[in-house]
C-alpha cells in the first residue's frame, strides 16, 4: 500500500567519475572547478577523429570489489564493473549491515544501456573471416569458424540488465529489482522507481545506481559519425559549454554512481547518517522539444514534493553543450523558474555519462545541499540568448534554500525531474 508517510532518505553515496572516485574527492574537485575532460589515455586515438573524453583513470576493480566476488569480474564489461563497484561503495557508505537486513526488503534499481563490445572480443575473429584489410567479412566463414571462437560469456558481459543482476547477487538483494534503459533519463527514472517502491512499502532499502562507459575505438568511430560531438580538442577542459552561445557539441564520458535510498524510520532505527531526502519525482515526454512538456514534468515533480518554485535553491540541469538540446532544456526550466533560480550544469566537468548521468549529476546537488555551497558551472562564458535561464558560474555560492531540482532529458524528448531536500532532522 502506497503511503506518503513513508519517506525516502539517502544514506550512502558511491561515485566513480573522471574527477574523483569517492564522495570526498568528488566534492573537493567540484568545489575547485576541476575538469575531467582530457585527451584519452586508455588507448591510441591517433587514427580517430574523437580524441577527448571524460575518462576514469586508474580504475582497478579487483582492488575495490569484495574478495569473494573478484572472479566474476571476468564476466563483466567495463561498464558493468563500474556499476558493481559504485554500488558496493554506496552500501559501504550507508553503513548497512547486510547480515541484519532481511533480503526480501532490499531492492535494486539500476540505470544502464547495452554495453559496448570490447574490440578484443571481435577484432581478431573478424580479421580471420575476411579476405584482407578493407574487405567485408565472409559470413559463411564467420558461421563456420568465427562463431565457435566467440568467448562463451560474450553476450552476458554486455546486456543492459547485467549491472542489476550482479548487484542483486552480490548483496543478496531479493526485493524489487529493475533495470532502466532510457539513455540519459535512466538514472533519474531509476531513482523514481526506487522512491515509489519505498513509498508503497515494497522495500526498506533500495540500491539505486547508473553506469555507462563508451570509451573504446569501435564506439567512438560510430559516435563521431552520428553524435553531436565537439571538435574542439586543443583545450579539452573547455570543450563542453552548457547553455553558451559558442556551444560546439558534447563529449563522451564514463562514470558510475549509486545511492543507498532508505525508508526514514528504517534508517533512523539503525542510526544511519542521513545525507538528504528525495521528496518528489515526475517523468514524461516533450515530443516537439518545445520545453512545454519538460515544464509540465517539473511542475508535477514540485507538486509531488509539495513545494513551490520559490522554495528551490537551484536547478541541476543536464546541459550537454549541444545548442538545440540546451535551448530545449532551458525553455522548460525557464517556463517554471524564469531567471529567479540559479541553474547549475555539472556535465561540462566530466562529459555526457549517459545512463550514469542522472545519479552522478544529482550527487553534486546532494553534496551541495549537505555542505551549504553550490559550485559554479564551468565553460559558460557567453549566455545563449535562446536559453532564458540564469546559469550560476564562478566560485561556490551559499545554499540559501532547502530544496534542489534535478532535470534530465534525452534528444528524443524524454524528461524526468526529481526534487531533493537538505536533511535538517525534520
Amino acid at each position: 500500500m502506497t503511503t506518503r508517510s513513508r519517506r525516502a532518505v539517502i544514506t550512502g553515496i558511491g561515485v566513480l567519475s573522471p574527477i574523483g572516485s569517492d564522495a570526498a574527492a568528488f566534492w573537493s574537485a567540484l568545489r575547485a572547478g576541476t575538469s575531467g575532460v582530457r585527451a584519452i589515455r586508455g588507448f591510441d586515438t591517433s587514427d580517430l577523429s574523437c580524441r577527448i573524453a571524460g575518462e576514469i583513470l586508474d580504475f582497478e576493480p579487483k582492488a575495490l570489489i569484495e574478495k569473494s566476488y573478484r572472479k566474476s569480474l571476468n564476466a563483466m564489461s567495463r561498464m558493468v564493473q563500474l556499476g558493481v563497484v559504485a554500488a558496493q561503495l554506496a552500501v559501504r557508505d550507508s553503513g548497512l549491515m547486510k547480515s541484519l537486513m532481511p533480503p526480501e526488503r532490499f531492492g535494486v534499481s539500476f540505470a544502464s544501456v547495452m554495453a559496448e563490445t570490447d574490440i578484443d572480443d571481435v577484432a581478431g575473429l573478424g580479421a580471420a573471416c575476411s579476405a584482407g584489410v578493407g574487405r567485408p567479412v565472409d559470413m559463411d566463414a564467420w558461421g563456420r569458424t568465427g562463431v565457435p571462437q566467440m568467448p562463451p560469456m560474450w553476450m552476458l558481459k554486455y546486456l543492459p540488465n547485467m549491472p542489476a543482476c550482479h548487484v542483486t547477487i552480490m548483496h543478496d538483494a531479493q526485493g524489487p529489482s529493475n533495470s532502466i534503459t532510457t539513455g540519459d533519463l535512466a538514472g533519474v527514472a531509476a531513482l523514481g522507481e526506487a522512491l515509489r517502491a519505498l513509498q508503497r512499502g515494497a522495500a526498506d532499502f533500495m540500491l539505486v545506481g547508473g553506469c555507462e562507459s563508451k570509451l573504446n575505438p569501435l564506439t567512438l568511430v560510430r559516435l563521431d559519425v552520428f553524435a553531436p560531438l565537439t571538435r574542439e580538442y586543443e583545450h579539452p577542459e573547455r570543450a563542453v559549454r552548457p547553455f553558451d552561445r559558442d556551444a560546439s557539441g558534447t563529449c563522451v564520458g564514463e562514470a558510475a554512481a549509486a545511492f543507498g535510498l532508505e525508508e526514514l524510520a528504517h534508517a533512523q532505527k539503525r542510526g544511519a547518517t542521513i545525507l538528504g531526502e528525495v521528496v518528489g519525482f515526475a517523468s514524461g515526454v516533450d515530443r516537439g522539444l518545445t520545453g512545454a512538456g519538460l515544464a509540465r514534468v517539473i511542475r508535477n515533480a514540485l507538486a509531488d514534493a509539495g513545494v513551490q518554485p520559490a522554495d528551490i535553491d537551484h536547478v541541476n540541469a543536464h546541459g550537454v553543450g549541444v545548442r538545440e538540446l540546451d535551448r530545449f532544456e532551458a525553455r522548460g526550466i525557464g517556463e517554471v523558474f524564469g531567471r529567479d533560480v540559479p541553474v547549475f550544469a555539472p556535465l561540462s566537468r566530466f562529459g555526457n555519462t549517459g545512463a550514469a548521468s542522472g545519479i552522478l549529476e544529482l550527487a553534486c546537488s546532494v553534496l551541495a545541499l549537505r555542505h551549504g555551497e553550490l559550485p559554479g558551472t564551468l565553460n559558460h562564458d557567453d549566455p545563449d540568448a535562446g536559453c532564458p535561464i540564469a546559469v550560476h558560474t564562478g566560485p561556490p555560492q551559499v545554499v540559501t534554500k532547502p530544496y534542489a531540482v534535478k532535470v534530465s532529458t534525452t534528444d528524443m524528448g524524454q524528461c524526468g525531474a526529481v526534487v531533493v531536500k537538505r536533511w535538517d532532522n525534520a
